[in-house]
């Protein structure tokens, strides 16, 4: 199949990628615009765990008010270098999760980030209400690991779905931006306040 530079534009707006990342992601999935997406989201992932080691001090504060200042969310994401730091793709992305916060309103940043000990409680109390319901005690472990997944999907920030498509999760769409960018990017922290909320400030090393 033919690649028209129409498809590797459409597919550098999607992924933020180079032309020719974007142009070899095409001819490899022989023009399917989903497979090629793919491709670059796996090289995206391929680059964040080569570069896990590498030092992430540069960056932005994103700060992001909605509802006539009823909600306010504030992060730090870190870059390698000042010159991506600066960058539109990597301004873009510091918004997109400013607001993916806002929407979603996630309570951990990755899953390294919940306290062991909530884990335990939360594990033994859900047993307590499965058994109590009746629950056959043999099942008990395969509903707990339902239950985590769930809780994870909605209240860890990587694992939630990406509020403007679906089909990716908030890691895939870091790890996209990671192989347009070329360099480890790093969400440090975040603070959600909404009016009459607690204030709550979560700290985690994302890539």
């Amino acid at each position: 199949m033919e690649i028209t530079i129409d498809m590797i534009k459409e597919l550098r707006e999607k992924s933020g990628c180079g032309i020719m990342d974007c142009r070899n992601a095409l001819t490899n999935a022989n023009g399917d615009m989903e497979k090629a997406m793919a491709e670059l989201r796996e090289k995206g992932l391929e680059k964040a765990e080569k570069r896990a080691g590498r030092e992430a001090s540069e960056g932005r504060i994103e700060i992001y008010v909605h509802s006539e200042g009823r909600l306010v969310v504030v992060l730090e994401l870190n870059s390698e270098t000042d010159f991506v730091g600066k960058s539109e793709t990597f301004r873009e992305l510091a918004h997109e999760l400013a607001l993916q916060i806002a929407a979603a309103a996630p309570k951990y940043i990755s899953e390294a980030d919940i306290p062991a000990e909530f884990i335990e409680a939360e594990s033994a109390a859900v047993k307590a209400r499965m058994l109590a319901e009746g629950k056959p005690e043999r099942i008990l472990d395969k509903i707990l690991e339902g239950y985590w997944k769930n809780f994870k999907d909605e209240n860890v920030l990587l694992n939630q779905k990406y509020i403007k498509n679906e089909n990716l999760t908030v890691q895939d769409l870091i790890n996209e931006k990671v192989s347009a960018l070329g360099e480890r990017l790093i969400l440090r922290r975040f603070i959600r306040w909404e009016l009459g909320e607690t204030t709550r400030e979560k700290e985690e090393n994302a890539e």
